[in-house]
Formats: structure tokens, sequence, C-alpha cells
């Protein structure tokens, strides 16, 4: 380097025109390349204004950055390609340049690789669903092309690395074993399509709610309450997991109405009937397909005629509001015909049984009874 550095001072002082034109061509070419950039993305602008598409916004955001440097890369090539220093260098400058030109491309395909996961992958029906994990596994797939690449062009040889990450793949693997369980249970989760991103789960310890993202390390779930619920890939794939938006989001749903036994059953069903039949085309998450109906069940009970109200929703957070609408719906509905609906209560029948005890339920002192 110090050689170097000496070698171009020397032409500074004795040969000022070998130093000039170098950074006369490194300039030329760059404006040139940062003109060429700038024509390219108004290029990509107005066709992407003519004609919208995210496939061309997606190109314009992976470009933008990485032909500034592609530009800055080229002046310096032609710098050092059109300057008298010594051959040994400017080969230094190629390797040099040849890399980070790989490196700057390997990360624009990882960019551009993870939109398209990500803005196209969910519209492909046999692919992964759209998670992290896929869009990791997408990018760290560019990656190691990447790095396949560079070690090529350098000429070294991948089967000696390959034969060393063999041998020491067992110990990293004994010491990552739960970081590697995650890592391919939620990869298990995400091939299955058995919980996919919107569905809303609940595990058999309780955890439930909306499915967020399923990374490489955990699952991130959004309970109804707005918390999040992160929950390790390898508990994920070993729970008992219920789907509430598989095969169908439109879930079952009912709840009881008991009225007085002084009342006419058939006349409280009919009731209830009209309303379900009203609240179809107006309480929204409510299905009307199949109808909603009311069934004598449980029927006889402690304290009344038990009736059920059976209907279906649109998916799983609907049934709250729906089931608040009818219920009041409903009341005003009893109210209305003059149904009754009756308080718990019991009714108990005293007997006499020829014989009757004391009050504390034993013998009176001395263990004589009293009879009647």
């Amino acid at each position: 380097m110090r050689s170097a550095l000496e070698s171009l001072r020397h032409l500074a002082i004795h040969d000022p025109m070998e130093v000039i034109v170098p950074l006369i061509i490194f300039g030329l070419v760059f404006l040139a390349g940062w003109f060429g950039r700038r024509l390219i993305l108004r290029a990509l602008e107005a066709w992407n204004a003519r004609n919208p598409s995210r496939a061309r916004t997606i190109l314009y955001e992976g470009l933008r950055g990485p032909l500034l440097i592609w530009a800055l890369m080229l002046a310096v090539h032609f710098a050092v390609e059109s300057s008298e220093i010594p051959a040994r260098y400017a080969g230094i400058s190629a390797n040099i340049l040849i890399t980070l030109w790989i490196l700057s491309l390997t990360l624009m395909s990882m960019r551009v690789a993870g939109d398209i996961v990500r803005f196209y992958g969910g519209q492909m029906p046999s692919a992964m669903p759209v998670t992290t994990l896929t869009q990791s596994l997408a990018q760290i797939a560019i990656l190691i092309l990447g790095g396949l690449i560079l070690l090529n062009h350098f000429g070294v040889s991948i089967t000696p690395i390959l034969t060393a990450l063999g041998v020491g793949g067992l110990a990293v693997a004994l010491a990552l074993q739960d970081t590697l369980s995650n890592l391919f249970g939620g990869f298990y989760v995400a091939v299955a399509g058995q919980v996919r991103l919107g569905d809303y789960i609940k595990l058999n310890t309780g955890e439930e709610g909306y499915v967020t993202d399923i990374a490489w390390r955990c699952t991130t779930i959004r309970a109804l309450a707005n918390n999040l619920v992160i929950v390790p890939n390898s508990k994920l794939s070993q729970a008992i997991v219920t789907n509430y938006h598989l095969p169908d989001k439109r879930i079952g749903v009912s709840f009881n109405v008991t009225v007085s036994y002084d009342c006419d059953p058939v006349e409280v069903q009919a009731a209830i009937g009209e309303v379900l039949a009203r609240a179809v085309t107006e309480v929204e998450g409510l299905v009307a397909d199949p109808a909603p109906s009311v069934t004598f069940d449980p029927g006889f009970t402690e304290n009344g005629i038990g009736l059920s109200v059976n209907y279906q929703v649109r998916e799983f957070a609907a049934q709250y509001n729906v089931r608040n609408q009818l219920r009041q719906r409903i009341f005003y509905k009893l109210k209305e015909i003059a149904a009754v609906v009756p308080y718990p209560s019991r009714t108990v029948y005293l007997r006499g049984t020829g014989r009757r005890r004391v009050e504390d339920g034993g013998a009176q002192p001395g263990g004589r009874e009293e009879r009647p």
C-alpha cells in the first residue's frame, strides 16, 4: 500500500497527466452512469404510472440504490484501466470490484425475492403461505447462491467446506437443539397449511387468537384483546389446535332462552323465528344460509321451558356482536307478546312424616322423642 501511494505521488509530481486523465475518465463515467440511472428510474416511473403494477414497483425499489453503486464501481474500473498503476494493483482492484458487484447484486436479489414472495406468494394456489419464515428461506437461498458464485470466481473448491460443515454439523445441531426444533417446527407448520396467516386458532393450552406471522423461531398470535401471544414453533407443531377458519370461516353458534311454563311454547318459537328472519337482513355477520332456527331444547328445565336459538356467523369474532343483537331483539319481542322470562326458582313441597323431632334433628335430652 505504501509503495502504491509513493508511485501515485511520483506520477503526480513528474507526470501529472497520468493522474488527471484517470480522474477525468472517472468523473465522465460516473456522470454517464448517474444520468443512465435517472433515465432508467424515470422510465420505470412513467411505465408504472401508465399501467400500475406491483412488480414494477418492486423492481424500481430494488434498482434505485444498486444502480448508483454500480455506476461508481464502473467509473473506478475504467479509471484504473486507463492509469499506469502496476498490474498487480490493477488485479487487486479488479478482484475487489467484482466482489463488491457480486455482493451488491446478491443483496438486491435478496430484497427483490423477499418482496416477490410477500406480495405474490399468496396468489399461487400451491405455494407455501407467505410468512416471515418463507421470505427468510427465499432470501437465504439467494444468499447461498451468491456465496457459491463468489467462491467459484476465486477458484475456491466447496467440497472441503461441505466436508467440514458435515463434520461440525452434528456438534452444532446438539448445541442448537431448541433453535433447530423451532425452525423445523415453523417450516412444518407453514408447509402443512393447517395453520395459515389470518386464521383464528385455539391451542389446547388455552391460547387463542388470529395468526399474524410465522417466523423461524416462533408464531405470533393476536388475541381479541389486541395482545400478542408468542408461541414457539416447536410447541405449536406438537399442540392440539382448533382452527376456526378451516374448512370454512363460518361457525355455528347457539344460546338458550327460558320462558315460564305458563307460556305457549309454539307461540314463543314462532315469535323468536320472526326475529331471526328479520335479523338475517339487518344484523352484520349473521349468515342467511343455513337459516337460523329455534328448537325445543333443552326443553323442560327447573326454571321453565328452555329453547335453543341456533345460527351461523361469518367468522369467529362476529359471534359476539351477533349474539348481543339477537338477545336484545328477542328480549323486546318476548315483552311484546307478554312472555315471562322467569327468575331462577324452585318449589319445595314439605310433607309430614307422622313423627317430628326437635329442631336440632336429634332426640331430646334424656333420649326421649316428642310424638305428635
